[in-house]
């Protein structure tokens, strides 16, 4: 092949189907590839690229999608195209979906089980499908690229662990949209935002790491008496613990569940919180850290 008769040549290839890609190399290059995951845009990215925010909602609602910011599209013309072109042509295909109303509606349904345990047998009940099929169509949708698992840390501090992942969607406009949400005010009040604001971490926390070559870290905790962390980033024996939290306002009280975390692990790794504030403060039970700045706690 040219890349063994060529050994000093550099091939780079894109697309944003990487398993139709994967069909059309015949050969393995196991030990001469390299694979980057690229995902929509990043906050910092954004930021970079001179695409700031006033309010996390205005970024959450618009999504991440770089043909929004260079061709300046509208959420609302841009998504139901791409769910009109990409899931249903390029989706239905890997696995010959014939239904798309039973395979939309399904879809959907995922968007309203973002940040809980994933419960297959549940989400197909309500879609009307086996839980073979929801099995499928998930794994469809993380193979192109827009749901991922957080999966449960298991570092035995408590027995009674939920041992289900969680269920989050790459893109928040994607996301949005799915779930019928038409502008970035609607987000004050809708009854996942809690949940929105928690995608919207996580999906940016994850991307810091895909997009510098680098595996997801990311983990979450939740016990059966329904102790939880968010977030727990795994460096070698270190666990970070984060909280997300949505409110705006700096309160100590955020730290509940890192200071019981801590007492019940007994370990004392400096514990964050994310929230949708402005401001980011040392906190008496650790730091507490605005939307703007949430790629800090990455950094240890």
């Amino acid at each position: 092949s040219r890349v063994d008769t060529n050994p000093d040549l550099r091939y780079y290839l894109s697309g944003s189907q990487h398993f139709l890609m994967s069909e059309k190399i015949s050969q393995s290059l196991a030990g001469r590839t390299s694979v980057l995951h690229l995902l929509p845009f990043s906050l910092a990215e954004l930021a970079t690229g001179g695409f700031a925010f006033d309010r996390f909602e205005d970024a959450l609602f618009r999504g991440q999608y770089p043909r929004i910011y260079d061709r300046d599209i509208a959420p609302g013309d841009f998504y139901p195209a791409y769910v009109q072109t990409y899931i249903e042509r390029d989706v239905r295909q890997m696995k010959n979906i014939a239904d798309f109303d039973a395979f939309y509606r399904f879809l959907r349904l995922c968007a309203g089980r973002i940040g809980q345990p994933l419960n297959v047998s549940s989400l197909a009940q309500d879609a009307s499908i086996s839980s073979q099929t929801a099995k499928a169509w998930l794994s469809v949708l993380q193979a192109s690229f827009l749901v991922f698992y957080l999966r449960p840390h298991f570092r035995n501090f408590s027995r009674r662990l939920v041992k289900s992942p969680k269920l989050y969607f790459y893109d928040t406009g994607l996301l949005c949209y799915l779930l019928g949400i038409e502008s970035a005010d609607q987000l004050f009040t809708h009854y996942l935002r809690g949940n929105l604001f928690e995608n919207f971490v996580l999906a940016n926390l994850l991307k810091y790491r895909l997009h510098r070559g680098q595996p997801s870290n990311l983990h979450f905790w939740l016990d059966k008496n329904s102790r939880e962390i968010d977030c727990l980033i795994e460096k070698g024996e270190n666990l970070r613990p984060v909280e997300v939290e949505g409110g705006q306002t700096a309160k100590q009280a955020y730290f509940k569940n890192i200071k019981a975390w801590h007492a019940l692990s007994g370990l004392q790794e400096k514990g964050y919180v994310i929230y949708g504030g402005d401001q980011s403060l040392e906190m008496p039970d650790g730091r507490l850290l605005s939307w703007r700045d949430m790629d800090a706690v990455m950094a240890f």
